[in-house]
């Protein structure tokens, strides 16, 4: 009992009334609490963490349907492409291609930047400056100008082994003249400066020569201004020979063998020339 007691004093204090080692631990954690409590409590700054993984995807507009097989895939390609379609065609109808006095059908796709009109407009007589591009009709080019087509040749687009970077080189021609082909000559006066214009070119306006022989409609001698996307035989059709109807005289032309192959085999279809006027000599 004397030991017990021994050992309460000692915890409690001394007999010379310094503080236990218990009341010491005591009031320095109350203390601690006191002073860095009221810290963290006050920061105000997020803690942020790092997760390894993916971003979860997007959420789905509301309509939006998913194919699940191959069939309904395609009968949704299909539908989307049937309102293409629609759409392109109201498009069409509201902004119809214009006529040249020769009847070439064209549509102005960019006008002139400020300034470019100051020189007039192009007439036949000017010698002009263009850079262009000769497209294959695209399969959704209803009429003949609209769509994207693939590049047969080109001059001043840098597209070609001879240029360098695009703007380089430029074809230059007089309007009238009787070694360019008749689309330049009928649809490219009016332009100005700057401005581009797409220009429908029939076979009989472009590289086709004249003649009877040469008129691949029905019987050989067929209207020779129905749009054609590509050749069809008919069972009244005279195939055109290629040497005997393709006029490698008539500018522009390509230079390339490529080129020049690539055009032999599209000199009878509706073509598409896409003209940057460049300048006005």
């Amino acid at each position: 009992a004397e030991a017990e007691a021994e050992a309460e004093a000692e915890a409690d204090g001394g007999d010379d009334g310094a503080p236990s080692r218990r009341a010491f631990l005591h009031s320095a954690s109350v203390a601690a609490a006191g002073t860095l409590l009221p810290s963290l409590l006050q920061s105000s700054q997020p803690a942020w963490a790092l997760v390894k993984g993916n971003a979860p995807p997007p959420k789905k507009e509301k309509g939006e349907k998913k194919c699940v097989n191959v069939e309904e895939c395609q009968e949704m390609a299909e539908r989307l492409a049937s309102q293409q379609d629609e759409e392109n065609r109201a498009a069409m109808a509201s902004n119809p291609p214009k006529v040249a006095p020769g009847g070439s059908r064209y549509r102005d796709v960019e006008l002139s930047p400020p300034g470019g009109e100051n020189a007039g407009a192009a007439k036949s007589g000017d010698a002009v400056a263009v850079r262009y591009k000769v497209l294959k009709l695209g399969k959704r080019s209803y009429d003949g100008l609209s769509g994207e087509g693939t590049v047969v040749f080109s001059r001043g687009y840098g597209l070609e082994d001879d240029e360098a970077k695009a703007g380089d080189k430029t074809f230059d021609f007089t309007i009238g003249s009787p070694s360019v082909i008749e689309a330049f000559n009928d649809a490219v006066p009016g332009m100005t400066v700057g401005s581009t214009r797409r220009i429908a070119v029939l076979p009989q306006m472009g590289w086709r020569k004249t003649g009877k022989e040469c008129d691949g409609g029905p019987g050989g001698s067929g209207a020779g201004g129905e749009l054609k996307t590509d050749y069809v035989v008919v069972p009244t059709a005279t195939m055109v020979a290629e040497e005997a109807c393709f006029d490698k005289g008539k500018l522009p032309f390509p230079t390339a063998y490529a080129q020049q192959r690539r055009m032999a085999q599209r000199f009878d279809q509706s073509l598409i020339v896409e003209v940057t006027l460049v300048g006005i000599n």
